[in-house]
């Protein structure tokens, strides 16, 4: 599964009704499997110059596609200007699941 290697994706949006948009479209259009949202979220963090605090929203994003295309399109429907996508290689784990993440509508 060199171009298909299951990911773990993290981002994060600024309230829980973004963040079911996002992982709404992500998984209805096939490019994600599954996303948790995780609430209460609190990020510290530099930007333009100042030190922020914001309560956020966490998205898990899991997938057993290729990244490219989830990147891009989280990145064009994520309403921050310069939102967080961090994906990182699962490398290991139950592989009935690993198998689902890649064919999550044969199930």
């Amino acid at each position: 599964m060199s171009d298909t290697t299951c990911h773990l994706l993290l981002s994060t949006c600024g309230n829980a009704d973004d963040a079911e948009k996002l992982a709404t479209t992500l998984v209805d259009e096939g490019l994600a499997a599954c996303v948790n949202i995780v609430p209460g979220l609190r990020s510290i963090y530099h930007w333009q110059g100042k030190v922020q605090n914001d309560a956020e929203v966490l998205l898990i994003i899991k997938t057993g596609k290729e990244l490219e295309p989830l990147i891009t399109r989280l990145s064009a429907l994520h309403p921050y200007e310069l939102p967080e996508i961090i994906a990182v290689p699962i490398t290991d784990g139950s592989q009935d699941y690993l198998k689902w993440l890649t064919h999550p509508d044969q199930q």
